[in-house]
């Protein structure tokens, strides 16, 4: 049976308090017998002694002297709360009991050598019985002496006792049941309002968030967290849209030039050359488009997480003179000066593939904006494990530099610009680098120049 999380929470605090008021009961009901137990006992023990100090011995013979104790009420009658008294000597032969006691005897174990409390019986009377030995002069035990004390009263205590705990023990667990309850619906009375606010949120309206409680307690942190988690759900959709957006307007951009150029090659017959210049144009526009859908597909493989890192030694001067031999065509494009300042002892331990794939993008970047005949410049600052990739180009304005890693974000605004480009390369580079546990971080200037600094583990 499945149970509602109000009516569980019942149920455990009930069995939680079962067991501790069970045991409390317990450890009353022990402690009321063990106590009415040494009443009993040490009235026997009284008895006892005002009997011993009336009793005389010659040798291994016992002289029981007339003891004015053994006259009086108590011992002749059996009704109400009497005292039994009994003498043996030595070998269990009876030498004296009570009047009370009738043609009764009190239980004699010949076993026990010292003073010894049991419980016993008298016909259908239940009684407590102490049975004390009795020493001669020499310390030898020449006879035993009994004496028992009824224990109605005590027993009628104890059994009303355990009555009343039996009786009390589940009228008390289902009155806190019924209280347990009622306290947890009232607890869980504000879950029940963020249920129902978090119900009416939908993808229309998923800037609404749930209330948050008067009191700062787990169940204000719980609609905090949900609120946080409806923030980046938010967040999420807004990105996802605005890179629908932007995916669609930039593949629009080289489509509309492709459609633009063959409609013109279709109006009217021309020279060769002609064709051919169009035809550059169109194989450019579709490398573009290659590109950012290689770039886009390199961004869904990073959110999936489905890249594999894969550690090793790097040289980082080696490193650096491969990628620089592959741009070395575009550097004397533009008339551009790479210096590298990379000592050859430089070691990194990461994955050289996703590495180099952020320098490149870096690099790139800082060709595409770059000054012709501008420089730039590779430092290795070992002190920091810091790789600086510097440029004297025209540098980011202070508004756009905390957008440079937003995916199609382009700080020249340059989507109708000569310098072409998605906006994707700094975006992949910068989930590489948190890839690898690198921190990328830029720093500009406007009309100075740019540094993108990659600070290793």
């Amino acid at each position: 049976m499945k149970l509602r999380f109000r009516n569980r929470i019942a149920l455990f605090t009930a069995l939680a308090a079962a067991i501790t008021i069970g045991l409390v009961f317990i450890v009353v009901y022990g402690v009321v017998h063990i106590t009415a137990y040494k009443h009993l006992d040490h009235d026997i023990r009284r008895e006892k002694e005002e009997v011993m100090i009336n009793l005389r011995w010659v040798g291994d013979s016992i002289l029981i002297e007339d003891l004015p104790e053994w006259e009086e009420k108590e011992h002749l009658r059996i009704e109400v709360n009497p005292t039994f008294l009994q003498i043996v000597d030595a070998g269990g032969h009876l030498l004296f009991r009570s009047s009370n006691l009738q043609q009764d005897k009190l239980l004699f174990d010949p076993h026990y050598s010292s003073e010894t409390f049991f419980d016993s019986h008298i016909g259908a009377r239940r009684i407590r019985q102490g049975q004390f030995p009795i020493l001669n002069e020499h310390q030898t035990v020449i006879g035993h002496l009994s004496v028992g004390i009824s224990q109605e009263e005590s027993a009628i205590v104890l059994h009303n006792l355990r009555n009343t705990l039996w009786l009390a023990f589940p009228l008390v667990l289902i009155a806190l049941f019924l209280a347990a309850g009622f306290a947890a619906s009232r607890s869980i009375a504000p879950v029940q309002q963020l249920i129902q606010a978090a119900s009416g949120i939908r993808e229309t309206n998923i800037d609404a968030r749930l209330p948050l409680p008067e009191n700062k307690d787990e169940i204000y942190q719980l609609a905090t967290t949900i609120n946080e988690l409806l923030q980046r759900v938010e967040n999420g959709i807004i990105r996802e849209k605005q890179f629908t957006a932007d995916a669609s307007h930039e593949m629009r951009t080289p489509l509309t030039a492709i459609r633009g150029t063959l409609e013109v090659l279709l109006r009217k017959q021309r020279e060769p050359a002609r064709y051919e210049e169009k035809i550059r144009r169109v194989i450019e526009e579709v490398d573009r488009l290659h590109g950012m859908l290689e770039q886009l597909l390199q961004l869904a493989r990073l959110e999936s997480d489905k890249i594999t890192v894969r550690r090793s030694p790097v040289r980082l001067a080696v490193f650096s003179q491969a990628i620089v031999q592959k741009w070395d065509a575009r550097l004397r494009e533009k008339n551009m000066e790479l210096q590298l300042q990379i000592p050859p002892e430089a070691i990194l331990d990461t994955d050289e593939t996703l590495l180099a794939i952020i320098v490149d993008n870096l690099l790139g970047n800082a060709i595409k904006y770059g000054h012709s005949g501008g420089h730039i410049a590779w430092i290795w600052q070992p002190e920091n494990a810091a790789f600086i990739i510097r440029d004297d180009g025209p540098g980011i304005s202070p508004e756009h530099l905390q957008h440079i890693f937003d995916r199609f974000y382009r700080a020249d605004n340059s989507r109708s610009s000569a310098v072409r480009g998605a906006g994707l390369g700094l975006a992949i580079a910068k989930k590489l680098a948190d890839l690898l546990g690198i921190r990328l971080t830029v720093s500009s200037t406007e009309g100075a120049g740019t540094d993108f600094t990659l600070n290793f583990p």
